[in-house]
């Protein structure tokens, strides 16, 4: 059980950053930030949990039979990931690639501690055994000094390098002509070893730049996530569940004539909107593994949203279940996400994992929560930094979806482009 209490918020955006950095001397926390972008589907504006009353950490195997046992027992708020590896336990898959990060498969906890953030006002719920704490708390955050810590310098490699990258996409392209497969995201990592930064600084300056709908500070102890994520992967509201997948990726300009033009030129692009209508149709198969008969619907096809570097093609579509479904085998059913493998999906993340020089472990994965009705919310984890303090490996992965129009050089400046701001937060 857990207390509630609701306070008022003068200046959202000064207590988002004190709440942050109050937050952040606690061994677990997750902030999930839409950064007041508007969206159709959402409930709060930011949502922050720390400390784990009790938690599940586990490796691929039964993964998601663990998370369901563990998700039905609590019936409470749960906050944590799903790594991309749990393709293994979904299918009969393999992940031996390189992995300097350690992270584990699955890590999901309940929050001793959470805070609901909707325009200004904030609703916290603490477990009946702190709750003692509430009030301090609280008066604690709002007298939080914020300050700025100075990151070093990382100099940041590229483990595949360009001439590389252009021979894998083309034997990328070879899998697609002979008909393996009609398209899969295929992504690169750049990496730091002996690499010493302030998450948190980090994880702001990141977000300052882009401003997406999905961004994600996450801590457990020594290892962190910092995203600036701009796509949901799946969102169950009630009986109904959501994707919105992205797949086409424009420039933007700070000429507004110009800016319109990218605008326009990526709606008429035919390249991209086949790959975003590829991943639709796979979407829409993995809804339907668990969907009402005849509920598995487009509401949005190829529309265009704006964010502060980048414009994207975005489609929307939606399904409902049964109300015997459990949330875990929604996510067991669709996961890995559809942006992130390709179609079709096992034989795309078969050649994947045969191309790329990383295991992708979280990255690409989703981030996010389940609520105590069943009701959850996840990202897709791309435009992200993720760090071992322990081991000091700081890594973040860029790809693009290669089909049978791709020409490697502007997959290749692509995959740039999505690097840009983690290049410019590190340096």
């Amino acid at each position: 059980m857990r207390t509630v209490i609701t306070k008022d918020i003068s200046n959202f955006f000064d207590f988002k950053k004190k709440l942050l950095h109050w937050a952040n001397q606690h061994r677990e926390v997750i902030f999930l930030d839409s950064n007041a972008y508007h969206q159709k589907y959402s409930s709060f504006d930011s949502v922050l949990a720390v400390d784990a009353f009790t938690s599940i950490k586990t490796d691929y195997e039964n993964a998601f039979q663990d998370l369901y046992q563990y998700q039905s027992q609590t019936k409470d708020w749960l906050f944590g990931y799903l790594s991309y590896d749990l393709k293994n336990d979904t299918e009969a898959l393999h992940s031996n690639n390189f992995d300097g990060l350690e992270f584990p498969d699955l890590f999901f906890f309940q929050p001793k501690k959470l805070f609901l953030i909707k325009e200004n006002q904030v609703e916290i719920q603490y477990l009946r055994m702190c709750d003692d704490e509430m009030e301090t708390d609280f008066e604690e955050i709002t007298q939080c000094s914020v300050f700025s810590i100075q990151s070093s310098d990382v100099e940041v490699l590229q483990r595949i390098a360009k001439e590389n990258y252009l021979s894998k996409v083309s034997k990328m392209l070879e899998h697609i002509h002979r008909g393996d497969i009609y398209e899969a995201n295929f992504c690169m990592e750049f990496f730091a070893e002996n690499a010493q930064i302030e998450p948190l600084e980090i994880y702001q300056k990141l977000n300052a730049i882009s401003e997406p709908p999905f961004a994600v500070y996450f801590k457990n102890n020594f290892q962190y996530l910092l995203s600036a994520s701009p796509e949901r992967y799946l969102r169950k509201e009630g009986l109904k569940i959501i994707s919105q997948p992205i797949k086409g990726t424009a420039r933007r300009s700070f000429d507004l004539e110009q800016d319109e033009q990218l605008k326009f030129d990526l709606v008429q692009n035919e390249k991209e909107r086949s790959e975003n209508i590829m991943i639709v149709d796979l979407v829409r198969n993995d809804l339907s593994h668990t969907a009402t008969k005849g509920s598995v619907q487009v509401e949005e096809l190829c529309q265009i949203y704006t964010f502060k570097q980048v414009h994207q093609m975005i489609s929307t579509i939606v399904s409902e279940v049964e109300n015997t479904i459990s949330p875990v085998e929604i996510l067991r059913t669709t996961f890995p996400m559809g942006s992130m493998t390709g179609a079709p999906k096992i034989s795309a993340m078969q050649i994947i994992e045969e191309l790329e020089a990383t295991k992708r472990g979280l990255y690409s994965g989703a981030v996010g929560y389940f609520t105590p009705t069943g009701d959850f919310d996840f990202n897709v984890v791309i435009r992200s930094i993720l760090y071992n303090s322990k081991n000091q490996y700081l890594s973040f992965s860029v790809g693009s979806a290669i089909t049978s129009q791709a020409i490697p050089e502007m997959e290749y400046e692509e995959c740039l482009l999505k690097a840009k701001a983690m290049f410019e937060v590190l340096s």
